[in-house]
């Protein structure tokens, strides 16, 4: 479903991403692991296209979409959620699901807000609410669920549970595995390593912006130079 080959990117002369490659395939859940300052978010913000590549090809469903804008590969199905959870303050949570809608796509089933109030209950509670007056953990519900209003093929999830309580987590990684459940496919940057072994399939690892593992999660934790040389605290 995507595919990112030898792809380098930054911001002026700093050059982050160094011929990155890896992919994802439909329907599977797939971790970018590494620490702080590795690229992970500069290859969510490539992907979706807030950053242009310098080099290198990115692929959606086979279609070259390296030089699209982001509003040209949401329109394609790529649904992002970025790191700092951004809600709309002074928009209710019905008001902010509203705001994320976009034509159902043929061969999927279109979120609604009912579908997505029983994936969140928390926003059931706090629909009325605006978008201030929820907790960090509801205000990341609601920046996913705005995202899934979109009706998106592939969703990326910029470190999903930064910040949040322990059982937030938990709650998140129950609602990506229901998420996988019903077909979506979702590429996630992490330095959580439990978090992602709690929903991954595969994962990578990256630092100085190039791939340093690609393998399965069972694959990465029997591997234990990388877990102490690139993912240790």
């Amino acid at each position: 479903m995507l595919e990112l080959d030898s792809v380098s990117a930054g911001y002026g002369k700093a050059r982050i991403l160094n011929d990155l490659s890896l992919k994802v395939d439909r329907g599977q859940v797939v971790a970018l692991l590494g620490r702080n300052g590795a690229g992970k978010s500069t290859t969510m913000k490539t992907v979706i296209g807030l950053l242009a590549a310098t080099a290198g090809r990115v692929k959606f469903l086979g279609e070259d979409i390296t030089r699209f804008p982001c509003h040209r590969t949401a329109q394609l199905g790529v649904g992002y959620v970025p790191e700092d959870r951004r809600v709309f303050p002074e928009l209710s949570v019905d008001e902010n699901l509203e705001v994320g809608r976009q034509p159902p796509r043929e061969g999927f089933t279109p979120w609604s807000a009912d579908a997505l109030f029983k994936l969140f209950p928390n926003l059931l509670e706090r629909r009325k609410n605006l978008g201030k007056q929820l907790s960090g953990g509801e205000q990341q519900m609601l920046t996913i669920a705005r995202t899934l209003m979109g009706n998106p093929q592939l969703i990326l999830l910029d470190e999903p549970s930064e910040g949040l309580a322990p059982r937030i987590v938990e709650q998140m990684a129950e609602t990506i595995i229901k998420l996988k459940a019903s077909g979506m496919t979702v590429l996630l940057s992490e330095q959580n390593l439990h978090f992602a072994r709690l929903v991954a399939d595969h994962a990578y690892v990256i630092e100085k912006g190039s791939v340093c593992f690609d393998g399965s999660i069972a694959a990465l934790d029997d591997n234990p130079e990388i877990l102490a040389t690139y993912l240790a605290v």
